[in-house]
């Protein structure tokens, strides 16, 4: 059985965890009216990672800590700002596979073993208001870390830690921590014990991976590059979790991040070698197909639920609600599976292990020391004059299954486009991001017309099934006509909003804006790691 919970905390540096006479009087902080000790608990933690780290190296952790009122497993996942989600399990003498499972996308497989044990000796308080309800949760905590690893060296030290409650209001971590930096009191270095205890008992500077192999110059367009590409790896990395999950739209953004990539890989070949590159195009094309069938459900059955919810009643003919869920629970059921079987798949871990390398060892070719804006506009363009060339094709045909089809290729032009914009936006500033928004608006309107397409396909269907059940077929043919009419209009919006994409201007601006790059680079060169970006 697993529970989560979201932790808000922040950390700081404690002079003592014995003479506490340097902690200012919370009660000055609006809010608080109270502070009520708790005692003491003794908290014994060994926390497990792979041989080089790969969970600490994603933010992520993993522990067994008995002691206290929470004792069990716990995994920790990076969220924004100061919060992580805690998913807990009951103690047990292995690592559960629930949470293996979880943190699958950091370990790559890789075997989980104890790295570091960590003991602390925890003086609690409670922050209460008046109506005696508690706020925050203030620990004072005496630590006294040991590797398990190689080394053998230990560490001690005493920290505080300030844990905002449930649906207590965030504002409160900001008004304790100017209480506490009146008084001296700064934020912990370290982000987490973990950290602290690796750092100073040696166990992690000769264990987390090497970040870059190859060196990139700043402000190239390697530079530009590399670091979309890592914030898309690190976002399927953390959406991994949600998806296994089923947490809502957590497959739609992964399979987002699954296209991003594809699209930035493909369109920035001069900047990375694609014999390495188009390998994991392939991977992450059959991962997105995978997490597709799910996603492509989940909007199907969204949009046939509210067209039958806006239907006068006296319109609706028949078990029309009821052939539907029966039909989604089949379909959703099968598309589910497909996920999951994906996620635990050799193929899966393969493609993780690659998209690491990729952005450890960057394959970079010889224009990708080059000033970024030059590369970028060439890239774009490239995608920009494919899109035109799909666009004119699919208006000059006539309406049907041919030109549905083309609309569709449009459409995936029209995402690529977009995607390519997207890395280039700190080089070229407003032309990139003007465009990639008109883009974008034909892209919607492509979208909502492949939208219906799907949508028709599946109520002729719906319409066959229940025409052999001896069902009336009305209701679904009146979808189908309302989907239809929503097409044709879709067609109709379709070239003035590929004329409004289509402007002189934008591809001017672009070539403008990259023509304005001048002077040299520094030649010193460095390498780009996630922890940089």
């Amino acid at each position: 059985m697993t529970r989560t919970k979201r932790e808000t905390e922040r950390k700081y540096e404690a002079p003592s965890a014995k003479d506490t006479s340097w902690l200012p009087d919370l009660t000055s902080v609006d809010g608080i009216a109270s502070v009520v000790g708790e005692g003491l608990d003794e908290l014994d933690a060994v926390y497990y990672d792979t041989e080089d780290l790969r969970l600490v190296g994603a933010s992520a952790t993993l522990r067994r800590r008995t002691g206290g009122a929470d004792a069990g497993w716990h995994l920790k996942l990076p969220m924004s700002g100061d919060s992580r989600e805690e998913v807990q399990v009951p103690l047990s003498d292995t690592v559960p596979d629930a949470l293996r499972d979880l943190a699958l996308s950091r370990t790559r497989g890789g075997e989980l073993r104890p790295v570091v044990r960590i003991r602390s000796t925890r003086s609690t308080r409670h922050l209460v208001d008046s109506e005696g309800a508690v706020l925050a949760e203030l620990s004072l905590d005496k630590v006294r870390a040991d590797s398990l690893l190689a080394t053998t060296k230990r560490a001690s030290w005493t920290e505080m830690e300030v844990e905002l409650a449930e649906d207590a209001d965030p504002l409160l971590l900001d008004l304790v921590d100017k209480a506490l930096r009146k008084k001296g009191i700064d934020r912990a270095s370290s982000p987490s014990k973990l950290s602290r205890a690796l750092e100073e008992t040696g166990t992690g500077a000769s264990r987390l991976p090497d970040t870059c192999a190859e060196t990139v110059v700043p402000g190239s367009a390697a530079e530009e590059v590399l670091r979309y590409v890592d914030g898309q790896v690190h976002a399927l990395v953390d959406l991994d979790p949600a998806v296994r999950r089923g947490l809502p739209d957590s497959v739609h953004r992964m399979r987002v991040a699954c296209r991003r990539l594809r699209s930035t890989l493909r369109s920035y070949r001069a900047v990375l070698e694609r014999e390495v590159t188009d390998p994991i195009r392939e991977e992450l094309k059959w991962l997105g197909g995978e997490l597709g069938a799910e996603r492509d459900q989940e909007v199907l059955m969204e949009r046939l639920g509210v067209s039958i919810g806006a239907s006068p009643r006296e319109l609706v003919l028949g078990p029309v609600e009821a052939r539907l869920q029966v039909w989604n629970v089949s379909r959703t059921s099968k598309a589910r599976q497909r996920t999951l079987d994906a996620l635990v798949s050799p193929r899966y871990l393969a493609l993780l292990n690659s998209l690491a390398t990729l952005t450890q060892q960057p394959p970079l070719r010889r224009k990708a020391v080059r000033k970024p804006e030059k590369v970028m506009v060439k890239a774009i363009l490239k995608e920009y004059d494919r899109l035109a060339g799909r666009v004119a094709h699919a208006l000059e045909l006539s309406p049907g299954t041919e030109r549905d089809a083309a609309l569709h290729q449009a459409r995936k032009a029209a995402k690529k486009t977009r995607y390519a914009t997207e890395p280039a936006r700190a080089s070229l500033g407003k032309p990139a991001k003007r465009l990639g928004k008109r883009v974008k608006a034909v892209q919607k309107v492509l979208g909502d017309h492949q939208d219906t397409v799907v949508a028709r396909d599946a109520l002729r269907h719906l319409a066959l099934a229940a025409h052999a059940a001896g069902e009336p077929a009305f209701t679904w043919g009146l979808l189908y006509g309302q989907e239809q009419a929503v097409a044709d209009g879709r067609e109709r919006e379709l070239p003035t909003a590929w004329a409004d994409a289509s402007k002189p201007g934008l591809r001017e601006a672009l070539v403008t804006e990259g023509g304005r790059c001048g002077g040299a680079r520094p030649a010193y060169r460095r390498c780009l790691s996630p922890g940089q970006q």
